[in-house]
């Protein structure tokens, strides 16, 4: 999204999603002032507004899937995406799955802000998935720190394939950033392809969802 529509969202959006679903909020300070990428945990259509609330008035991108969508709705998706500045994914696609991590590494080497949810989907039950893989590769092609966050109270207000309500229920938990700084270092001098840089992909993948997990907990 950039400047002028992320404003926008910060004058007339941002006041809503506070005033009708954010409950608490805490450890804001742990925002870096340099930008990031917002690795959250996903359980509701409301984590793309409560993320988002998080990051206006700056410059920042959501991944959002297309597959499944058909005309008219599939053009009106595509062009809310182009105004917003999503980064689309046919999470079907192995084509588009790299494409996207190519696009995410361009906007953050831009200094803009990456929100993604490393489970891959929203959940069905509420609980935390499993992390996948695309949050730690654009890491260690990068180096922007990972901020964690976990959102608790979303899935009650919105299940997937439920009905909205409108009440302060949601609490949002913000971790400190995650450097890495060792596993960075090591992944620069080796192959991608090799085992041992697949294991430091898996490692920084399972301590990331785990620090999701304890915010999630302890909000």
């Amino acid at each position: 999204m950039n400047r002028f529509f992320s404003w926008c969202c910060k004058i007339f959006l941002a006041p809503l999603v506070k005033w009708f679903f954010i409950k608490e909020i805490r450890g804001k300070e742990n925002i870096p002032k340099g930008n990031f990428i917002l690795a959250s945990n996903h359980q509701s259509y409301l984590d793309i507004l409560l993320n988002g609330y998080l990051c206006v008035p700056r410059r920042f991108h959501f991944i959002g899937q297309i597959e499944g969508f058909k005309p008219p709705l599939k053009w009106f998706i595509a062009a809310v995406y182009f105004l917003s500045g999503v980064i689309p994914l046919n999470r079907k696609d192995d084509y588009s799955r790299e494409k996207v991590i190519q696009e995410a590494i361009k906007i953050l080497k831009k200094g803009d802000i990456l929100v993604i949810y490393p489970e891959g989907r929203r959940s069905v039950s509420g609980e935390i998935q499993e992390g996948k893989w695309g949050v730690a590769r654009i890491f260690l092609k990068t180096g922007i720190p990972i901020l964690p966050v976990g959102i608790k109270g979303a899935f009650e207000l919105m299940p997937p394939h439920g009905k909205l309500k409108i009440k302060k229920n949601v609490k949002i938990n913000i971790g400190r950033p995650l450097f890495f700084k060792e596993e960075f270092a090591e992944a620069g001098r080796l192959d991608e392809d090799s085992p041992r840089y697949r294991k430091i992909v898996q490692k920084i993948t399972k301590k990331m969802m785990a620090e999701i997990s304890n915010l999630c907990q302890t909000v």
